[in-house]
């Protein structure tokens, strides 16, 4: 197994499937093949804005590969999916280089330019140093009170070297808090805050107590319970209150915008009077953390709303 950086632009011509699939070519097989069992993080292409600010190219989300399937539809191309409820995006997107340096070793080349022959390739392996990195720059915004990671059990016979088990605790942490349910709650929590800059997406309210928390919450659209990824275009910002008729189904969302009311409502008119005067949803600023329209939609037609 091995960690690597997939690239996955906004405006991809692949099948991907956002937070199931990468659609891939049979030339990066192999190296797709290697990485079964491990994760991987996500890297919007050079002059792809949709993720970049500065149009050299970012990392945004990461997932564990779970399988490789063939395409039945299209030769020579393949699919691999996310192991369920691992695909999570970063609260921000990690630049490619810092301080002249990238992050990925294998990108340096000569007089601190891009080694074009590595950064061509769609799929490229990177050591887990690199990798732990990217996800430390790309969560760092997000205040998180980190479980105790307890390296007494189950540690390989023969490991008996300090530097080699000081390497082991940090992979396996790393490894606990991308899977810990609690720590990734917190993340995706503060990832979609930062998005909606604490603003409900619903009422318009961005109310803020005296020590900088946030009234608002981070809200699934489509839920985990139903294979729904911690992605910022999966959430909104949501009140308390919205957050509870959301999850519900007493409200949701049209394919314009418009928030719809459930005829379950009892009184649809106090409902009426704390969503923002425009009716419609409040998006936020940056096109990548835009809701996707395919969860919009399943939340519309799993809770019966009519199309």
């Amino acid at each position: 197994m091995v960690n690597a950086v997939l690239v996955q632009g906004s405006q991809s011509d692949y099948d991907d499937q956002p937070g199931i699939s990468y659609h891939f070519p049979k030339r990066y097989l192999r190296r797709m093949e290697q990485t079964v069992g491990d994760w991987v993080v996500f890297f919007a292409p050079v002059k792809d804005n949709g993720f970049s600010k500065d149009g050299r190219g970012a990392y945004y989300a990461a997932a564990r590969i779970d399988s490789i399937a063939r395409d039945q539809k299209l030769d020579e191309h393949f699919y691999a999916y996310y192991t369920p409820n691992t695909y999570a995006s970063f609260a921000s997107a990690v630049p490619r280089q810092i301080d002249g340096r990238f992050l990925e070793p294998s990108l340096q080349g000569r007089d601190g330019k891009a080694n074009s022959g590595v950064s061509q390739n769609a799929v490229r392996h990177i050591p887990f140093e690199a990798f732990r990195e990217i996800l430390a720059r790309g969560w760092r915004e997000i205040e998180i009170e980190l479980p105790r990671y307890d390296p007494t059990n189950d540690v390989p016979h023969g490991l008996s070297e300090a530097a080699a088990e000081f390497e082991l605790d940090f992979e396996r942490q790393t490894i606990s808090e991308l899977v810990n349910r609690k720590v990734r709650d917190v993340r995706f929590r503060g990832s979609v805050l930062l998005a909606y800059e604490k603003r409900c997406a619903v009422t318009g309210w961005q109310f803020v107590n005296g020590g900088g928390r946030a009234e608002v919450e981070g809200a699934h659209i489509k839920p985990v319970a139903h294979q729904g990824p911690d992605t910022i275009e999966n959430g909104l910002a949501l009140s308390g209150t919205v957050h509870w008729m959301f999850d519900r189904g007493l409200i949701s969302i049209a394919a314009n915008d418009e928030i719809l009311i459930s005829r379950k409502v009892n009184n649809s008119d106090e409902v009426r009077r704390i969503i923002n005067p425009t009716g419609k949803l409040i998006r936020p600023k940056r096109p990548e953390h835009q809701p996707h329209p395919a969860f919009i939609a399943w939340h519309r037609e799993h809770f019966g709303f009519a199309a």
